[in-house]
């Protein structure tokens, strides 16, 4: 008798919850969720890991162990953009190394996100599967996705000036509740619009003049709360507009669209793309400067090659601007006293600049 196909995949902020409608509808399977991101993760990826390998990769792995210990055995990993691309090969090769029993998937090709080599990696999990369905549950799980970003986007503008501690973080862990039970596209545009509504007239005090800040720098580490060191929230406890850019909606469709626009709105300072999201990240700046923003911060994992680019860069569009930016690269020695400490100065000095 065959052996139950258990599928996970690693973390990604709440983006678990979209992943999972997905294969849980695309497969006859159980589909577990990696357990929630915490040191353990970090120090069971850093352990198994090349010294000098990206972050990233090391929580991918961390998530792996992890949910491999809670019975998976089917692994799904996403592949493609920059080193990225390499992760699913190095990783399956240490953890059978270790001694784990799996299958590993990937989403990606060539170093590409591919749509007909999505279909096959399903059709592998579920041999009857056949077009309509993989088509409908994969428009209806990229419209889940683009509303939880929209909805991300009014939490980010106004959190930091709730009247009711917590009333934000409550309204969202209701609504991703009810996201993961939807029936379909009408059901989720109706609790789209309900939730919405309800973030817009939560009671919030907040000034005019309030400093705003923006978030630029590499996806995992933007998306991920846990890898930043939450840093969004640190943010908002100290009332701050936070403008955040990359999302999955940004990476699915958005940034092809937008590659030729981008180009020409910093062609002072760029002609070619970086690599990455680092051609992204200049013009994301200098929108930025552009709109009246207070402060620029700038993230990325230890030894991110297209982010270590593009930051001169930046450097020069900020001094040209007179936009102060702080800079955070994060490893797993990272410590999380030294990034609140810098946080606060980065801050006192935006209020001084603020008030002068």
């Amino acid at each position: 008798m065959d052996k139950e196909k258990i599928i996970s995949f690693p973390h990604l902020g709440d983006y678990y919850i979209p992943i999972k409608f997905l294969l849980t509808h695309l497969t006859d399977h159980k589909v577990v969720e990696s357990p929630p991101i915490t040191k353990r993760t970090i120090e069971l990826g850093t352990k198994h890991s090349p010294d000098f390998v990206c972050v990233p990769f090391k929580y991918n792995l961390g998530n792996f162990i992890e949910t491999l210990e809670n019975g998976a055995n089917v692994l799904i990993q996403a592949g493609g953009g920059c080193r990225y691309g390499y992760y699913p090969e190095v990783q399956e090769k240490i953890l059978k190394d270790l001694g784990y029993d799996f299958e590993l998937l990937t989403l990606g090709e060539n170093g590409k996100i591919s749509l007909k080599h999505i279909y096959k990696t399903f059709k592998k999990l579920n041999p009857q599967i056949g077009i309509f369905k993989p088509c409908y549950f994969g428009i209806l799980t990229i419209l889940m996705i683009r509303f939880m970003d929209n909805i991300d986007q009014i939490i980010r503008k106004n959190i930091g000036f709730e009247t009711e501690k917590g009333s934000f973080v409550k309204l969202k862990k209701e609504m991703l509740e009810k996201f993961a039970n939807c029936k379909g596209f009408i059901s989720l545009t109706k609790l789209y619009h309900k939730y919405k509504k309800e973030f817009m007239t939560l009671p919030i005090n907040k000034p005019k003049n309030c400093l705003k800040v923006g978030i630029i720098g590499e996806l995992y580490t933007s998306m991920e709360p846990f890898s930043s060191y939450f840093l969004e929230s640190e943010l908002a406890s100290m009332n701050i507009e936070i403008k955040r850019f990359t999302n999955v909606s940004y990476l699915l469709y958005e940034k092809r669209l937008k590659e030729k626009k981008l180009l020409k709105y910093i062609k002072k300072y760029c002609k070619y793309t970086l690599g990455a999201d680092g051609m992204d990240n200049v013009y994301r700046a200098k929108y930025l400067i552009d709109s009246g923003f207070d402060g620029l911060i700038h993230i990325k994992p230890f030894g991110c090659t297209p982010e270590i680019g593009a930051i001169p860069i930046i450097r020069k569009v900020c001094e040209e601007g007179k936009m102060p930016i702080i800079y955070f690269s994060f490893d797993s020695q990272t410590s999380e006293v030294g990034i609140k400490t810098r946080l606060e100065a980065f801050y006192d000095m935006l209020k001084i600049k603020k008030g002068r």
